[in-house]
């Protein structure tokens, strides 16, 4: 995908090599930079970088040189901030080169934030944790919705919304994920527990145990149930009352019902016990005149 078309904006300010014209255009602005001058992008969603895979692409570069150029933007006079291509600056700051080949654009913010998302994505390199944040710098910057933001990067609507779902994991457990100690699925997982405290306890386990997602999921669905197994403490049962003490019940009830009535403000108390039915009636003194 043209970087341009996350922007709505015309290809010649990203440039594709298609004809000899683009070929010579393209290598007339490659210039050689100094690599002191150069720093990483500050909107970079990979924090984990393989060092021994820097060093492999190193390797390579010390015998065949830089063959496609890193590309930055100029944020101060003679300083640079890498847009695409970290990689290849790593590798060469560990050669200690002086200068690297470039190409210098003219990006704004977002757009720089969201060249080092595709192209991070596209050699899906990024973790799910990494890929998350990516999303929601993205949404927070452009002030896109999910919608809008997956037909750009050429995701599903819903693989933007589970990936931003684990952002809403603790800490630990988000580090987990980065670490790999844990995969993307045992992160979904532990959402469905409330508690951070739950969420943390399960985590150590699936670490500790070496659980796959199954069993962390069969833990987790024990842990959902168990309140539920428990027997549920039931209320003594009250001995059935006779018909002759209903109707004796009753028929006090009615005749306060008729002093009310007339009246007069009674308040009656009832209570029931094994041995007996208690009715309590408060008459109140009249006030003297």
């Amino acid at each position: 995908m043209p970087f341009s078309r996350l922007f709505g904006k015309k290809d010649k300010e990203y440039i594709e090599i298609e004809t000899e014209e683009t070929v010579e255009e393209f290598v007339q602005q490659i210039v050689e930079l100094p690599v002191a001058s150069i720093v990483p992008n500050r909107y970079q969603p990979r924090t984990v970088f393989d060092s021994s895979k820097i060093e492999e692409l190193a390797r390579t570069i010390r015998i065949h040189g830089v063959i496609q150029p890193i590309v930055v933007r100029e944020y101060e006079p003679e300083k640079f901030e890498i847009i695409a291509g970290e990689r290849r600056f790593r590798a060469v700051s560990s050669l200690d080169w002086d200068t690297i080949p470039a190409i210098v654009q003219n990006l704004t913010d977002d757009e720089v934030a969201a060249i080092a998302l595709i192209e991070n994505l596209q050699r899906e390199e990024l973790t799910p944790i990494e890929e998350a944040k990516a999303y929601q710098s993205l949404l927070d910057m452009q002030e896109v919705t999910q919608e809008a933001l997956a037909q750009r990067v050429g995701k599903s609507q819903s693989a933007i919304a589970n990936k931003l779902r684990l952002l809403r994991l603790p800490e630990v457990a988000q580090q987990a994920v980065l670490d790999k100690q844990i995969s993307e699925r045992h992160g979904r997982s532990l959402l469905v527990l409330e508690t951070e405290e739950q969420q943390v306890d399960i985590l150590a386990k699936i670490i500790e145990n070496k659980w796959n997602v199954k069993e962390t999921e069969q833990q987790i669905q024990a842990l959902i149930t168990e309140p539920e197994s428990k027997p549920k403490k039931m209320k003594p049962k009250r001995q059935a009352i006779s018909r002759d003490v209903r109707i004796a019940v009753n028929t006090i009830k009615q005749s306060i019902t008729m002093v009310k009535d007339n009246g007069m403000d009674l308040q009656m108390e009832e209570e029931e016990s094994d041995d007996y039915y208690q009715i309590t009636i408060q008459i109140p003194k009249q006030k003297a005149k």
